[in-house]
């Protein structure tokens, strides 16, 4: 009857009961992570919740995106909210960093009142702070409706979904959190150039109206089709599935994604809310700024589905290292030297595919190196120790660039971003190093039936460049 319950609660496969049965047959004591983990359906219903992860992706960040556009009209006009750029920066990183900041939140909302009604309470917040934006009469209001309330919102929606898609998937992971953060980027496009339009035709007032009930709309939807696998129910030692714990920021695999993901938000931040100001101080109106921006959007949505097929194939740790450092290049060989619209725009298509990369590659990555069970909380810990450069990354940005004659100068801005997206590159090297010693250490170890508490091998042998040149699928 239990046998049966169980069945009843979550129906497994043949390839599911196989590797269940592998596993209750290991002698006592010896299951591991590896050994517990359940193998996801990889399909099926999957690509549902990839269809709602991408349209609440499209919904949260891709409306964010569209800040930028919002942020150049307000500070080109001075009859709208007077503020400072510094202020203007920092309500555009407290929509980012709050989302980051709610993270650990999110679990304990999750167990009080489940992953839909956590998903509708982040929709509800999200329609709240654009509707709320559309009142404010000065700049304090803003900062709480378009900064705080709107991140706190994006947060409760993008957190919970995106440690929910990659347990549906195993060699299809990657291309399914590409199709799905691809939203992201199609979202921003759509909404970079609808923001524009609407600001033009209806005044920013009702813009945000507008975005408060498209956002509604999709993100309620899409909140009703999400679910979780349940593939929990065939955890055969649940104990030995432990949650992150913050002593683990100590830990080399760590320590390199983290630094990658602190140095590439520093990057990604500013291309997001910097080029259309950019366009400005080199001559160009506001509506190509607002093309120019559309245009890196484009990049970020029709560059994640392919990121994430060349990750499957190629390796998610060989595709987040190549990539980084090919946005790395782009900045110092198209922006930097752009002072036309044409050059600008192709910078923006070529920067928007690869700028994205660790919100493209995060989970995925972190799967590689720490394990799906611990997936979740690794991801969210991680999130919350990026608060602070996401929250300030746009202020260092603006800070960089030198006023001249009334107009930016952005030139150290421009360095800053493209030495970013070149530390990021250098981490994720590191970390392809560190995996591939690891893997091997796993596999000497099962050859030898030896256990891994009895390696005696040096921490520091990860460092032999045999490590770092091998070409092989990490």
């Amino acid at each position: 009857m239990q046998s049966q319950a169980g069945r009843d609660s979550f129906e497994l496969t043949p390839r599911q009961e196989i590797r269940l049965a592998h596993v209750l047959e290991e002698p006592e004591g010896s299951v591991n992570v590896a050994n517990a983990e359940p193998v996801p359906p990889n399909g099926g219903y999957g690509w549902v919740i990839v269809f709602a992860v991408f349209m609440m992706n499209a919904h949260t960040w891709g409306i964010n995106a569209s800040w930028a556009v919002i942020m150049a009209y307000y500070s080109l006009d001075s009859g709208q909210l007077r503020a400072s750029h510094f202020t203007y920066a920092i309500i555009g990183g407290l929509s980012i960093s709050q989302a980051l900041l709610i993270a650990p939140a999110i679990s304990w909302s999750q167990k009080l009142v489940g992953t839909r009604m956590t998903l509708l309470l982040g929709t509800a917040l999200v329609f709240v702070s654009l509707l709320t934006s559309s009142f404010v009469t000065s700049i304090w209001q803003l900062v709480l409706s378009q900064g705080i309330c709107f991140g706190w919102g994006m947060g409760l929606v993008y957190v919970t979904s995106a440690s929910i898609l990659p347990s549906w998937f195993s060699t299809r992971r990657s291309l399914a959190v590409g199709i799905a953060s691809s939203g992201a980027g199609i979202g921003g496009l759509a909404y970079s150039l609808a923001t524009n339009l609407a600001i033009q035709n209806v005044g920013v007032q009702w813009t945000y109206r507008i975005l408060a009930c498209c956002s509604l709309l999709a993100n309620a939807i899409s909140s009703l089709l999400v679910r979780e696998t349940g593939s929990k129910a065939i955890v055969a030692n649940p104990v030995a599935v432990r949650s992150f714990r913050y002593r683990d920021f100590g830990h080399l695999h760590i320590i390199l994604v983290l630094v990658w993901g602190v140095a590439t938000e520093f990057g990604y931040i500013t291309l997001m809310y910097s080029l259309p100001s950019f366009a400005f101080s080199i001559g160009l109106s506001a509506t190509q700024g607002s093309i120019v921006n559309a245009l890196l959007n484009l990049g970020l949505g029709f560059g994640r589905p392919f990121i994430g097929y060349f990750s499957d194939t190629f390796g998610r740790i060989n595709i987040a290292t190549l990539l980084t450092a090919m946005c790395a290049l782009f900045c110092f060989a198209l922006w930097i030297p752009a002072q036309n619209f044409p050059l600008l725009c192709v910078f923006a298509v070529t920067a928007g595919s690869t700028c994205g990369i660790f919100w493209c590659t995060v989970t995925p990555v972190i799967g590689e190196v720490v394990g799906i069970p611990k997936l979740a909380s690794t991801f969210r810990a991680i999130c919350l120790a990026l608060v602070l450069p996401t929250t300030f990354a746009e202020v260092v940005a603006i800070e960089l660039a030198d006023t001249e004659g009334g107009v930016r100068n952005f030139r150290q801005t421009q360095i800053f971003v493209a030495f970013m997206f070149l530390t990021g590159a250098i981490c994720m090297w590191l970390l392809r190093g560190w995996k591939m010693f690891h893997t091997e250490q796993q596999q000497q170890q099962q050859s030898s039936a030896v256990s891994s508490t009895a390696g005696s091998q040096s921490w520091i042998g990860w460092l032999a460049p045999r490590f770092f040149f091998r070409v092989r699928h990490v």
